[in-house]
């Protein structure tokens, strides 16, 4: 059975205007878009936090358009409808950012519970007669298994050409994390004003992002639930729309004008109830401090 011009029209236009519509609500929702930032320094910056530096723009676009294309392949051959295929790619085509979006928080999560520890060991260092520099090259190899490569690159870039300042920076870009910013302009301060209260500078904010990294934790464990069920309930009529796409009447349904009206309405509540429940569940996140 193949299908008709018509749906297959309808449903090219169809996957057009819910691509846009899925960018759209991206880009508003972003705040470096409310900041004027060009797009591509955008995913730049979101790669680099996600722990993916080397994963440029383009090659986002390129996952994102081989994800629709292995899903509009496989949906086409399986149900042998155009319009069911170009629904389920155009889903599939967010799939590599929510991926990468999912990365970027876990390296957060995970690097928020290693920072007082490692501000710990870095006022214990300055207690015990270390300078600054010394003291976070100490992270490099004694340091989380996660940020030891950006201590060492930084020890590297001290010893070549003996600035600190330069060095914090290489760092920062290299952590890519808002509470590292944090820490990477405290101890710039701390080196600039020089005192002998680096020590109790440095425990007072362990003891803060220690509080605050278990405060974000708690709140994240009781709204996972949630946000699990608001995904299940948005996946919940895509996976029947896939078990339904094997029978034969289902198929010429959707393929009528009518059926394409129907996926279009749904697909579109989908997305911006998916929207709406992320933006109301949302959690306040730091800015990364570029200066």
């Amino acid at each position: 059975m193949s299908p008709s011009p018509a749906g297959l029209v309808w449903g090219l236009v169809m996957a057009c205007g819910l691509l846009l519509s899925v960018s759209g609500w991206h880009a508003r929702g972003t705040p470096a878009a409310a900041a004027g930032e060009p797009r591509s320094n955008r995913w730049s910056n979101l790669a680099a936090e996600a722990g993916l530096s080397g994963l440029t723009p383009g090659k986002l676009v390129l996952a994102c358009a081989g994800a629709a294309a292995l899903v509009f392949v496989f949906a086409a051959t399986v149900s042998r409808s155009v319009v069911i295929g170009a629904v389920l790619a155009t889903l599939a085509a967010y799939v590599p950012v929510a991926m990468l979006k999912r990365r970027q928080r876990q390296r957060r999560a995970e690097l928020r519970s290693h920072w007082p520890d490692v501000i710990d060991n870095l006022a214990s260092a300055v207690r015990a007669g270390m300078s600054l520099p010394e003291a976070l090259e100490q992270v490099g190899t004694s340091g989380p298994e996660s940020m030891r490569g950006a201590f060492r690159r930084f020890a590297d870039e001290y010893r070549i050409s003996g600035r600190f300042g330069d060095a914090l920076d290489l760092l920062k870009a290299d952590l890519a994390d808002p509470v590292g910013d944090r820490v990477v302009e405290a101890l710039r301060v701390a080196r600039e004003v020089g005192g002998s209260d680096l020590g109790r500078v440095l425990r007072t904010l362990a003891a803060f992002l220690r509080d605050d990294a278990r405060t974000r934790g708690e709140l994240e464990s009781r709204q996972s639930w949630t946000v699990n069920a608001a995904r299940l309930a948005v996946a919940a009529p895509w996976v029947l729309l896939v078990l339904l796409s094997t029978r034969p009447e289902a198929v010429d349904a959707y393929d009528s004008v009518a059926g394409v009206v129907v996926l279009t309405c749904g697909a579109a509540v989908s997305v911006f109830a998916y929207r709406v429940m992320l933006r109301l569940g949302r959690l306040p996140e730091e800015a990364r401090v570029l200066g």
